[in-house]
């Protein structure tokens, strides 16, 4: 299975890094960044580069399309290359899934019509305006689209894509390898525990 990952400036990292990591675990997955042209591309805090190895016109038909988000996304809504790779992509692969706000870029892409979709809580039902059924769930698998709520969402993301595709043993495997066990030091991840207060102070952090 060869997953790409488009990257776009103002990217957030662990939106793409969460996933890769499993993905790139896994026996017979290869991940490969990509964006219009290879090279550093910075990440939204502006202190991180991540290399695309690939131009995108390099990687027309992967079997799974995985678009992260991040505060970029605004702008790479608005990039045709982009957006004419996707929806090219799309119509071979297997899967195709976003993390966070990249669903907002599926959304552009068309690729959400008539689908359901969540996204980062924070920009989730802006989903309908593409056409879809925004879902409050950490993630939803629609026929071939898989999408994930906000940023560590992502490593669950990439953990369900693992079961169906390789087998719920495998994707259990990479779960152990990467000991992804989940015992945070505070139970407000999730914003609809989160009073207004801490809500607006999060979203002033993005």
């Amino acid at each position: 299975m060869h997953v790409v990952i488009p990257l776009y400036s103002g990217f957030t990292a662990l939106d793409a890094v969460g996933p890769y990591t499993v993905l790139a675990f896994a026996p017979g997955w290869t991940v490969t960044f990509a964006a219009p042209a290879p090279g550093p591309v910075l990440d939204d805090r502006e202190s991180l580069t991540l290399t695309a190895a690939a131009a995108l016109a390099d990687v027309p038909r992967p079997d799974v399309v995985l678009v992260p988000g991040g505060p970029g996304t605004a702008q790479a809504m608005g990039d045709p290359v982009l957006l004419d790779w996707i929806r090219a992509a799309h119509e071979h692969a297997a899967w195709t899934a976003s993390v966070c706000s990249g669903s907002l870029i599926l959304g552009a892409a068309g690729v959400l019509a008539g689908r359901r979709a969540t996204s980062h809580w924070g920009v989730v039902d802006g989903l309908a305006g593409f056409g879809a059924e925004p879902a409050r769930e950490r993630v939803v698998v629609d026929g071939t689209v898989v999408t994930a709520a906000g940023v560590s969402a992502g490593i669950d993301m990439a953990l369900e894509l693992l079961a169906r595709t390789s087998g719920a043993d495998t994707a259990r495997a990479v779960q152990l390898v990467v000991e992804y066990d989940p015992d945070p030091p505070f139970d407000s991840g999730n914003a609809e525990r989160a009073d207004a207060a801490l809500r607006e102070a999060a979203l002033g952090l993005i």
